[in-house]
């Protein structure tokens, strides 16, 4: 009995987490909003290129609901009466804080930070995800993508 519900609190949780994947920041990949909108377009050349880090979700109730579900059925399963119900409580904040470190872990993304001069001489930087391992390279001819809050670089 106890085997099936630690092994339901993983089918559960493994569903769960599939939620956790976020949208995508390349400078290609749009929203369906996005789609058939104007934008401005403007040229500029890269001037450096630094690897980073987009942190991951840490606002998601996917992870720390998961983790929380998963936690409780597997503490619960520890002990008798009273020892099982404090087990779940423990299981649970253990396991709500795992998840959500999990959570933020696979949604993390490698990014760039990418300073470009443009045409009219203006130099400025973008923060953008890496596609398909390719980072831009110094001298890179792009354009610049913009509209509303958001902003691309592309080729």
């Amino acid at each position: 009995m106890v085997k099936h519900k630690v092994l339901g609190a993983v089918v559960v949780a493994s569903v769960l987490l599939t939620g956790c994947a976020s949208p995508s920041l390349t400078g290609t990949t749009y929203s369906q909003k996005d789609a058939r909108q104007v934008q401005q377009v403007r040229y500029g050349t890269v001037t450096s290129v630094t690897p980073v880090v987009i942190e991951g979700r840490q606002d998601g109730i996917v992870g720390g609901g998961a983790g929380t579900i998963v936690g409780a059925l597997a503490g619960s399963s520890v002990g008798g009466g009273k020892g099982s119900s404090i087990a779940a409580v423990l299981g649970a904040v253990a396991g709500g804080v795992l998840g959500s470190k999990l959570e933020e872990s696979a949604t993390r993304k490698q990014g760039q930070e990418v300073t470009l001069r443009m045409a009219d001489g203006q130099e400025i930087s973008v923060v953008q995800e890496v596609e398909n391992q390719q980072f831009f390279r110094v001298g890179d001819q792009i354009r610049l993508l913009q509209r509303g809050g958001t902003t691309r670089i592309t080729y």
